[in-house]
């Protein structure tokens, strides 16, 4: 799905940045909430223009778009720029992710589904969470071309040129680009003869090979005739046991995160590449060495040269590092950089950038990506994959000739991926983001490196120096500086909950979009358990209380993260006076080669992210320095004492304005029985709650399974139930099980597992994230059964994808935010939520770009418009009830006739991220209110509180 998140960061900063599409939000604005003061809109409009510095990049393509700000009529000095996303391959859906990143250039958005058909989509469409969102919505919403020429053609007369973010098939293997080139439409990127030959893995290793580059031994599997024999005989040339040899297994053309398993011997490699095959995501499967002991790396290499001369420059790489905590899998331990880790923030991967190897061996992957970039005549940008093994491992049968041997190890590239990922923390950004670039800059010159291949565009390069000027004029900062005469907002992050990776995400991506506002100086503030009281157990985290909470002030680069203790680890180490020094070595050296060759294009100006480093403070140093700075705080922070209303009270108490409800109303909803008996009384409006038991881990772990399962089916009178964290949020450790299913989970949590494997439940379900620590209280509910909705796959006869609604028991799972004034709080419109592993939504499901459905608004084929009505009415009677504001979500139950609730939990710190139903939600009001704006006036509603 890795291609509809690219698609929807490219187009994001084109909506924030452009001042006529935040006054039309603004407009929306007043629609969206009718109870809020116009007074406080219309100040909000004239006082925060946005500006043209790296507003948000959602997940990936929306960041493709920020130039000179023109009049609205002046289309003929914009740049138009169509991206376009989707695609037939299995990462799609980061495509998605990927597009969400334009700003102020012209930009057209466009879709490709799994059949190859074209479609002109909206900007609002781009922010879906997966293609299945509006996929059958396709046929009514999007425009459709009846053929590739007549999109080929449509392209040719609308667009000047076309950054495509389509991942894998399509997009990385010359399809797209060769339609585009037969239609002479210029495009980013590597043409389609280049890409062809980069793209099949098998075909590059072989090109790698004549190129004089150390290869990892391969074996290639063809379609359904696969010789036994041979594979035998590749197994026993390479020293591996025929029946435990440990391979890697992956297909040819499927970028480099989809259908890559590990197998072990010819039958089982045989097995997994007939199961890659027969799944249709390719008919070439490669059978590669497993390497042991060493490190996997990737670069991003940028072109800096004129027209079709090339100079490329490789930014600082990343080393991508394994983790196995909590784990005696021995199928954990032999673990690839897949699908999950590349794009799930969890502590499964760590990366460092730049990598912990010699400085010599960082010198032999840039001078090797470089040279890899022109031999195998790539354009504009690319990522490059590889590993490094030290002298210490088994090496690699080479010649000593061979490009990659190093008195420290050997080092050799397996990946060339044309279109890198780019969502808003990815391989792309983090590099750029070290060496000077924001996410609009590093974009915007990847389009204008573009355009000086094509000579009719050769002009539209040379107009964006007031681009670049804009961007000089007022850097981006992410220490406790600030800037005089700017409102101060501080983002704050993290903590040390089981979600604090899922804040993270939607921390950055609040940060990024109030990046668009002029009148703001945003700074990135992490919340982090300090190293000194650093613990595992609630007690002594208990013991040490806010006495051991630190907050760290943090530069730009080091936002750009996927875990918190990465980022945590990043500021240890830029304070670290070896490790910076290093650092600043490389990126000095990177700098200066790619000024040689961007100083020489009219349009570049200079870089526009310092290198800085972050502040360390205490807590309770940091309120005390917002307090003197005035500072508004946006709470991020997910569970713990994000939402349990401590941060809340602290401010309270010194009188800083935050986001969000207050302390007493968060208390309240995050303990889940108190949400329960503050609602009780509301069952006569139809609003209903679920019964429920708790009980203390240590009495689950000590008593007899059987006791307790009975003990809890006599209670709740049910033999399906649901187990929660009492107190913590909501997306770690729900899981809905049977009798024989109770020991696993309490086995889960003696072990202190991070994670319960997929289908260890008697009934099927996806991997489940677990709390860690462990809680201490636990909620049994009845499992509420509600009725399946199934989006129906594409045929090729059928290119409409059909919603199934299983009708049985009449209720449905809904996701809702409210957002506004205490007592006056508005419903947006809820979101049907559609599981894809099983009957609790998944972490991935919920946070992650690229997976999960979410049906905003709800089909009136499944709920009616008046039961609708009805469920936002009771949806705002429980809002106020319970004293939020701001804004919160609330996740229920509804049934689709009468429109009553039945509540699951209240969250009033809901996820952030760019693939949340908050999102969809502000997207589906008339007109639709776009992330930057929604940010802004969740921000301006702190200013409302009251007290």
């Amino acid at each position: 799905m890795t291609s509809l998140a690219c698609g929807s960061t490219l187009s994001l900063l084109l909506c924030a940045a452009n001042p006529n599409n935040a006054a039309r939000s603004l407009h929306l604005s007043s629609n969206l909430l009718p109870g809020f003061s116009h007074k406080l809109l219309t100040a909000s409009s004239s006082s925060s223009s946005s500006k043209t510095v790296g507003v948000r990049v959602t997940r990936a393509a929306a960041q493709v778009a920020e130039a000179v700000l023109v009049d609205k009529e002046d289309k003929s000095r914009v740049l138009r720029v169509g991206v376009i996303c989707g695609g037939p391959s299995a990462e799609r859906g980061i495509s998605l992710n990927s597009a969400r990143s334009g700003e102020d250039l012209h930009v057209s958005c466009y879709y490709i589904d799994s059949h190859l058909n074209a479609f002109a989509i909206s900007s609002a469409q781009v922010y879906s969470n997966t293609p299945s969102d509006f996929d059958f919505k396709l046929e009514s919403l999007a425009q459709g071309f009846q053929s590739l020429s007549e999109f080929a053609e449509h392209l040719a007369d609308s667009v000047d040129i076309v950054f495509p973010v389509i991942h894998g098939q399509f997009g990385e293997d010359g399809g797209i680009q060769e339609l585009l080139e037969n239609y002479n439409v210029p495009f980013v990127g590597t043409g389609s003869k280049e890409c062809q030959q980069a793209f099949n893995k098998y075909n590059a290793s072989v090109g790698l090979s004549k190129y004089g580059f150390v290869t990892v031994p391969s074996f290639l599997v063809q379609g359904s005739e696969v010789n036994q024999d041979e594979l035998s005989e590749w197994f026993a040339s390479n020293h591996l046991d025929v029946n435990s040899g440990k391979v890697v297994v992956k297909p040819t053309r499927a970028g480099s995160s989809i259908g890559v398993t590990v197998a072990y011997g010819v039958s089982d490699s045989l097995t997994k590449a007939n199961e890659i095959i027969s799944q249709e995501i390719d008919d070439g499967v490669l059978v590669e060495l497993f390497l042991e002991g060493g490190s996997e790396f990737t670069a991003i290499v940028l072109d800096v040269g004129q027209g079709f001369d090339c100079q490329p420059v490789v930014l600082l790489p990343t080393e991508v590092e394994l983790q196995f905590q909590g784990s005696g899998d021995v199928r954990e331990k032999d673990a690839i950089f897949n699908y999950r880790r590349k794009y799930l923030p969890t502590q499964q991967v760590a990366y460092h950038t730049p990598p912990r190897f010699p400085i010599e061996v960082i010198k032999n992957i840039r001078e090797g990506a470089s040279l890899l970039f022109q031999r195998l005549g790539l354009r504009d940008f690319a990522r490059i994959d590889g590993w490094f093994l030290p002298s210490s491992t088994k090496s690699l049968s080479s010649s000593e000739d061979k490009f990659g041997i190093t008195e420290f190890g050997t080092v050799l590239f397996t990946d060339i991926n044309m279109i890198s990922g780019m969502e808003q923390t990815s391989f792309l950004f983090q590099q750029a983001s070290k060496v000077g670039f924001s996410h609009s800059n590093i974009l915007r010159s990847i389009i204008s490196r573009a355009c000086l291949r094509f000579p009719e565009l050769a002009t539209y390069s040379s107009k964006s120096s007031q681009f670049q000027k804009n961007l000089n004029s007022s850097k981006l900062n992410g220490t406790s500086k600030g800037r005089e005469g700017f409102r101060k907002v501080f983002v704050l992050f993290g903590g040390d909950t089981s979600e604090r990776q899922v804040s993270l995400m939607s921390g950055t991506n609040v940060w990024l979009n109030l990046q668009g506002f002029d009148d703001l100086d945003v700074t990135p503030c992490l919340l982090a358990r300090s190293i000194d009281h650093s613990s595992n157990t609630d007690s002594d985290k208990k013991d040490a209380g806010l006495n051991s909470i630190e907050v760290w002030s943090l530069p730009y680069s080091l936002v750009l993260r996927h875990t918190t203790e990465e980022v945590l680890d990043a500021c240890m180490e830029a304070i670290e006076p070896a490790r910076a020094a290093l650092t600043s070595h490389l990126r000095n050296q990177v700098m200066n080669e790619l000024a040689e060759g961007l100083t020489k294009h009219g349009w570049f100006t200079g870089f526009d992210i310092a290198d800085e480093l972050p502040v360390r403070y205490s807590l309770k140093e940091w309120i005390k320095f917002a307090k003197e700075v005035e500072a508004t705080v946006f709470i991020a922070v997910h569970g713990g004492i994000g939402e349990d209303g401590t941060l809340q009270f602290l401010m309270d108490t010194e009188g800083i304005l935050y986001t969000g409800p207050g302390a007493m109303a968060s208390k309240t909803c995050m303990d889940k029985v108190a949400t329960s008996l503050a609602l009780e009384h509301l069952k006569d409006k139809g609003v209903l709650t679920i019964n429920k038991v708790v009980k203390k881990k240590e009495d689950l772990l000590k008593m007899p399974v059987r006791q307790t399962w009975n003990d809890l089916i006599s209670k709740l009178q049910c033999e399906t139930l649901c187990i929660k964290p009492a107190r913590d949020g909501c997306s770690t450790g729900v899981a809905r099980f049977c009798a024989e299913d109770l020991a696993v989970y309490a086995k889960a949590l003696d072990d202190c597992l991070l994670r319960i494997p997929p289908n260890s439940f008697s009934k099927a379900h996806g991997m489940i994230e677990m709390p860690n620590p462990p809680p201490e209280l636990l909620i049994f509910e009845p499992f509420v059964e509600t009725d399946e909705i199934v989006l129906s796959s594409k045929t090729v006869s059928d290119k409409t994808q059909r919603l199934l609604w299983k009708e049985h028991s009449r209720w449905v799972e809904v996701t809702v935010g409210v957002i506004g004034k205490r007592g006056s709080m508005h419903s947006l419109s809820p979101s049907i939520t559609v599981k894809e592993t099983g009957d609790i939504l998944s972490l991935e499901e919920k946070f992650q770009g690229g997976t999960g459905i979410n049906l905003t608004p709800p089909p009136v084929s499944i709920i009616s418009n008046e039961a609708l009505g009805r469920c936002k009415q009771r949806i705002e009677l429980i809002a106020n009830t319970l004293q939020l504001e701001g804004f919160s979500r609330i996740d229920t139950f509804v049934n689709v006739d009468s429109g009553e609730v039945l509540i699951i939990e209240v969250n009033t710190v809901p996820g952030m991220t760019p693939s949340t139903v908050l999102i969809h939600q502000a997207l589906a009001e008339q007109p639709p209110v776009y992330p930057h704006r929604f940010f802004r006036t969740l921000l301006d509603l702190a200013t409302e509180r009251v007290v």
